[in-house]
């Protein structure tokens, strides 16, 4: 997930966007998947800057243990029982379909993707590591996974989350 921040107002909420606005001179936070651009005002040393900021960012989670928090948390509010005998099987199906033709693909680029639901026919997916800031994963994968799963079921729609 890309964050981007102008001030520590905006950065509300976010600890790590939150920890490097507090420093003095850092005026923009930036961040996605494993990349992470601090502006600064032009009046601080960068030497001195750059040993700051790294605190905070060496101190915060890894966008795999976020998105492992994310998926978790959605997980858990998923009731099996809730879900209808078809709607199990179609999701059993779906889950067989992209272990087979889509996640080895994105684990060999240093991603994944979790189902996390299927409302419907509407089928929730979340992409992790590289995948989740690679801008191929919300067009080309997204439309190829939609494919795939309409083999099983033509109605059902993927959205990313």
């Amino acid at each position: 997930m890309t964050r981007s921040y102008d001030n520590a107002a905006q950065a509300n909420g976010d600890a790590l966007a939150s920890a490097l606005f507090a420093i003095d001179h850092i005026t923009n936070v930036f961040y996605i998947d494993r990349w992470i651009t601090v502006t600064q005002d032009g009046q601080a040393d960068w030497e001195e800057l750059k040993r700051k900021a790294a605190e905070p960012i060496r101190a915060a989670p890894s966008a795999d243990a976020q998105s492992a928090q994310l998926v978790a948390s959605v997980v858990d509010r998923i009731d099996p029982s809730a879900m209808t005998e078809h709607d199990r099987q179609r999701l059993d199906q779906i889950n067989a379909l992209l272990d087979e033709q889509v996640r080895p693909y994105l684990q060999s680029d240093g991603g994944d993707l979790h189902v996390l639901g299927l409302e419907g026919n509407t089928l929730s997916v979340h992409y992790q590591g590289a995948c989740g800031s690679c801008p191929s994963s919300l067009s080309g994968t997204l439309s190829g996974i939609e494919y795939l799963v309409h083999s099983i079921d033509p109605d059902i729609q993927v959205v990313p989350i």
